[in-house]
């Protein structure tokens, strides 16, 4: 089937299903919408059987959905209606909530119903719960749907009805904290609905910030509103019931900057006492396997960030285990370097410099790491620098679902470092690597594994992976074979480093990300201005859009 993709932006449930889609053997290309007179131009080069909007922020011209079926991801039980579904069912506690697959009609989320899903909330924010229950129920509804259309049989239900109801969209006194009248519980449920987008409004000082990344203090007390406490790049603010860590915060005006909460409240905070708060790296040791456990917001890394990743791994090859797991969070494993404080900073030159300086530190110390065996746990989706830091380890377990983007093109042709040109070609062979970098497409664990980027598939549920990951690595640590294994791969490093050392990979790479940092083409600070004030796209990136590329490219990423 030729399926087109109409997206907002390309966000990760649509490359989810563009993934599993063109696995499942169909061409599937992609149209950001951008004006409805480029989606009428997209349909009629394409000539889609299906079109498919897994996320959209404005209707479907009648037009087109009058021509051609039209499917739209509604993030809502059936009968749900109107816009930010999931932003209510979390702000009103909703225990059941699911994915309603409707065909575009004149009103708004009424039409036929082709295929729906249910599952159970969890205390979650809103970006989390759309990257796994959302996901998954919104890929069994697409499949299907497909299935139904596939065999000559018709929608499901003939309109939108169940128990949800129609709502109005989401206001700004609906995100609103309230130190002095709300609970803890109350203000999680604001912060992580409004998670990603747009953020929880709260004065701080006298000023409006937006929150965003928000967790208990727990033991800490004070009078609603105040500071209390600082702890890494987060503060502690008092509520009437307790307190709250505020992980980031953005002020309201357009285009401004999602950052630490201490780098935007400095002056207001730098008094506060430092007390333990939210961990970005926890240690604990299993059966002889030691596992670090590292979660750094939406998978940006700063510089601070690697220093801390690399002092917790230093620390962990410390221990007398023979199996050292690092596992991402399930969310984000990592996307690379921290482009929203690089954005922020004097020179975004000179701090690009140092986060890539700091990852490479990263990355070299899992390599020399020759005195056991390293497992990346990629539990979360992985993205540019993040994939290659996973790829330092010597085996890569990944979950099912999750979405690799082993790239850096789109940001203004960044070349990259973190030692890809070492590890990769060692993975899947110089030439699989030259394909891989220049596709710039999102790949599953089935592409992942047939190439050699990750050895292990885990399953996709996050208990099960986690079940699975503690056995499997405990299993591997009392193996009668793990030292010669630890010895065959401190021979090879030793092999790899006589025939090229890792300092002549890293001052190569970095040859060429000193121009994109510093030279004339100003091609990636204007890229990273662009993705991180998410100034809306011109056209869709021809790599997406097979009917803008010339040709019928349904399969471009073909490894031989």
């Amino acid at each position: 089937m030729r399926i087109l993709l109409l997206c907002h932006s390309f966000n990760s449930l649509s490359q989810r299903l563009h993934v599993d889609l063109r696995r499942a053997g169909h061409v599937v290309s992609v149209e950001l919408d951008i004006h409805d007179d480029l989606t009428r131009e997209a349909v009629a080069l394409f000539a889609p059987d299906l079109i498919l909007a897994p996320f959209l922020k404005r209707p479907i011209p009648a037009d087109i959905w009058r021509k051609t079926r039209s499917l739209i991801v509604h993030p809502g039980i059936r009968g749900d209606r109107g816009p930010h579904a999931l932003d209510w069912a979390i702000l009103e506690g909703e225990s059941q909530w699911g994915v309603t697959l409707i065909e575009a009609r004149e009103e708004m989320d009424a039409g036929p119903v082709w295929a729906w899903r249910e599952f159970p909330m969890r205390l979650a924010r809103k970006s989390s719960l759309y990257r796994h229950e959302v996901t998954e129920a919104a890929v069994a509804c697409t499949f299907e749907a497909i299935e139904r259309i596939g065999s000559g049989q018709g929608p499901a239900m003939e309109a939108n009805w169940g128990q949800g109801r129609e709502r109005r969209a989401c206001r700004r006194s609906d995100r609103t904290l309230d130190p002095a009248r709300q609970t803890i519980a109350e203000a999680l449920h604001v912060v992580h609905a409004s998670d990603g987008d747009p953020g929880a409004a709260l004065v701080i000082g006298g000023e409006d910030y937006l929150v965003f990344d928000a967790s208990e203090a727990e033991g800490l007390s004070g009078e609603p509103g105040a500071l209390l406490a600082r702890s890494g790049g987060s503060l502690a603010m008092a509520f009437r019931d307790g307190a709250l860590w505020i992980g980031h915060l953005r002020r309201p005006q357009r285009s401004s900057l999602k950052l630490p909460a201490i780098r935007l409240l400095g002056a207001e905070a730098k008094d506060l006492p430092e007390l333990p708060g939210p961990e970005p790296c926890r240690y604990q040791e299993v059966a002889g396997v030691g596992f670090l456990d590292f979660r750094f917001h939406n998978g940006a890394m700063s510089t601070a960030d690697c220093n801390a990743l690399r002092a917790a791994i230093l620390a962990a090859r410390q221990r007398p285990t023979s199996v050292l797991v690092l596992r991402g969070d399930a969310d984000c494993w990592s996307n690379g370097i921290h482009l929203g404080i690089i954005e922020s900073a004097d020179s975004a030159a000179d701090e690009s410099w140092a986060n890539i300086n700091a990852m490479n530190d990263l990355v070299q110390a899992i390599i020399e790491t020759d005195d056991r065996l390293v497992i990346a746990a990629v539990t979360g989706n992985a993205g540019a620098g993040g994939v290659f830091l996973s790829l330092a380890a010597d085996e890569v377990w990944m979950r099912e679902g999750v979405i690799l983007n082993p790239h850096y093109k789109d940001m203004g042709n960044l070349y990259g470092s973190e030692y890809w040109t070492y590890l990769l070609p060692a993975r899947i062979g110089a030439e699989r690597a030259g394909i891989v970098t220049q596709a710039r497409l999102p790949m599953g664990i089935d592409e992942a594994i047939e190439l050699g980027l990750a050895t292990r598939r885990l399953p996709g549920i996050i208990v099960a992976a986690d079940r699975d990951l503690l056995q499997a690595a405990t299993e591997l640590a009392a193996s009668g074979e793990i030292a010669e294994r630890i010895a065959a791969k401190r021979a090879r490093r030793a092999r790899d480093e006589a025939e090229k050392p890792l300092a002549a990979y890293r001052e190569e790479e970095l040859k060429r990300m000193r121009r994109n940092f510093y030279g004339f083409d100003p091609s990636y600070h204007v890229a990273r201005y662009n993705f991180i004030r998410k100034t809306p796209k011109s056209r869709t990136p021809a790599t997406l859009a097979l009917h803008r590329a010339g040709g019928d490219i349904g399969m471009r990423r073909t490894m031989g």
